[in-house]
């Protein structure tokens, strides 16, 4: 049975998470640093974890494997469930793959470096509608795969 593991701390779509996992029926793990406000309803759960550095991505990390979906910005936390076999996909709707994942790491990596070099080179974009579309649609495209088994 598939499950979905979020990286909740930040995640702009946990009310689609919500609406895409109670049209499946797949339970759904809330993990955060901190209390984190979740409807009421027997397919979602909260974990909150301690504050320490990389609490959550450690709890997700270790329970990611195949059958489970892990939603995430964080590139690291996105390899380490990919190694462990589950589908991840970012909170913008791309998904992370294993042919994907380097270049993502590698990008950064560099801007890490462009950072600590004194460069002003901003954030992601903003957050987008397009985003929350694309976020709809590749759940919805992951569960049905997983319930197929392919």
């Amino acid at each position: 049975m598939p499950a979905i593991l979020v990286d909740a701390d930040a995640c702009p779509v946990k009310e689609e998470i919500y609406k895409v996992a109670f049209r499946h029926e797949v339970p759904v793990t809330i993990v955060s640093n901190s209390p984190i406000r979740v409807p009421e309803h027997p397919l979602i759960g909260r974990e909150v974890v301690s504050a320490s550095f990389d609490a959550a991505d450690d709890w997700i990390a270790e329970r990611a494997s195949v059958g489970t979906v892990v939603v995430t910005a964080d590139i690291l936390l996105a390899d380490r469930c990919l190694k462990a076999g589950a589908v991840v996909i970012g909170s913008n709707g791309k998904p992370f793959t294993s042919s994907s994942i380097g270049g993502a790491i590698a990008t950064r990596a560099i801007m890490a470096d462009l950072r600590a070099g004194g460069d002003a080179i901003g954030g992601p974009p903003p957050f987008s509608k397009v985003d929350r579309s694309r976020f709809l649609s590749s759940l919805d495209e992951a569960l049905v795969r997983l319930k197929r088994g392919s």
